[in-house]
């Protein structure tokens, strides 16, 4: 494959009445981290001790900061006073091709938001960075569900070649939905601490009902997708 210096999006929001907001994310290919620009700022609500994650793993004294938090204080602000429910055109440019969808906000900030928590550097949200490697914007429940559980599938045939254990049943797929939904409850409380309306916070709603949709139950959600395959 094609070595490259980073993997680029680029979200642009035109909303009525605004002037229209760019966003350009650059993630490094190797660690899947997202490259912080230059003039990258800190605020008191990213501070690792507020609202801290109850399954956080990090140390606050060797991080003072949330990294989740670290990745959206830059980002957040260009939100503060507009509704989840405003209209917006949303175009998304991504290595190989772009997407455009007309809808709400909190449903394009939300898409333009798993990629900044996930790249972050946070230790729950990392064992989703397959799926930003290869980021799908505005998806459905139903294409998040597919996506998820065949790119956790797709770990443990690495892992079976290497002669690791695997888990086909996606047991730990559920427990891992589970912990960042634990993740979307506790930023969900630190954005309440930031004067703003309701863009934010509901976008967060939005990639918290997609998380819950994998733990309530695995089988049936991905039940009505078996008829895909069917003649293999």
């Amino acid at each position: 494959m094609k070595q490259i210096d980073k993997i680029e999006f680029d979200y642009i929001f035109n909303i009525p009445d605004k002037e229209e907001m760019r966003f350009h994310i650059a993630l490094d290919p190797k660690t899947l981290n997202c490259i912080p620009p230059a003039e990258a700022e800190t605020a008191k609500w990213a501070e690792l001790e507020n609202e801290k994650c109850t399954n956080c793993p990090l140390n606050s004294k060797q991080h003072k900061f949330c990294p989740i938090a670290l990745n959206l204080v830059n980002i957040l602000p260009h939100f503060t006073d507009i509704y989840s429910y405003q209209q917006t055109t949303v175009t998304v440019k991504t290595p190989g091709r772009n997407y455009v969808a007309e809808t709400s906000l909190q449903r394009g900030l939300g898409s333009m938001l798993g990629i900044y928590m996930v790249s972050s550097g946070c230790p729950i949200m990392a064992k989703l960075k397959p799926m930003v490697r290869y980021h799908l914007p505005f998806a459905s429940i139903e294409e998040t569900v597919f996506r998820a559980a065949s790119t956790y599938l797709l770990g443990q045939y690495f892992k079976h070649k290497k002669g690791e254990p695997a888990d086909w049943s996606l047991d730990n797929l559920v427990l891992i939905y589970e912990e960042v939904q634990k993740v979307n409850m506790a930023m969900a409380e630190r954005l309440r601490s930031v004067p703003a309306k309701d863009a934010n916070i509901n976008a967060l709603i939005v990639l918290d009902i997609f998380a819950k949709e994998m733990p309530m139950n695995i089988e049936m959600s991905l039940k009505p997708l078996e008829y895909l395959f069917e003649e293999q």
